[in-house]
């Protein structure tokens, strides 16, 4: 597997943003604000995340996502290093990413990588969604914010 920057100009990975965020409007609101990168296996993208900055030496990846098929075999892990590492590099000192409240294997990953809960925005996917998300059988409606020391 190979991560890397997506080129200007080259086509977004569209689907599998949609994966992590299920609003293309609220996508397209971050994606030029930030790095967008993939995680290619024969070719073929099967990840992707994408990184912004906050200031004050903070970053967020904002979005994370990988292909169904790939799931469970590493591939969300390499791109939380990838991100970490990256954020690293660029100078930041902390690096933040927020998931859904209903999102209980994000929530552990995100956990075994070394990210600690730090707040949580009640109502943030009530607010900021036209439609009702659920997942593993529990409404999405918190943002649980997450965040570590680089």
């Amino acid at each position: 597997m190979n991560i890397r920057l997506l080129n200007a100009g080259e086509k977004l990975p569209m689907e599998l943003l949609l994966l992590a965020d299920p609003s293309q409007s609220m996508v397209e609101a971050y994606i030029d604000k930030g790095e967008c990168f993939v995680a290619e296996e024969d070719n073929r993208v099967i990840g992707v995340y994408v990184l912004i900055s906050k200031g004050l030496g903070t970053s967020e990846i904002v979005n994370l996502a990988v292909d169904e098929e790939h799931q469970g075999k590493g591939t969300g892990r390499a791109l939380l290093r990838d991100a970490i590492q990256t954020a690293k590099k660029q100078g930041y000192k902390t690096i933040e990413i927020g998931t859904g409240n209903s999102s209980i294997g994000q929530l552990a990953l995100y956990q075994k990588c070394g990210f600690r809960m730090t707040s949580i925005d009640r109502d943030f996917f009530i607010r900021h969604y036209e439609e009702k998300i659920y997942e593993n059988g529990i409404q999405c409606m918190d943002m649980v914010r997450l965040s570590q020391d680089l």
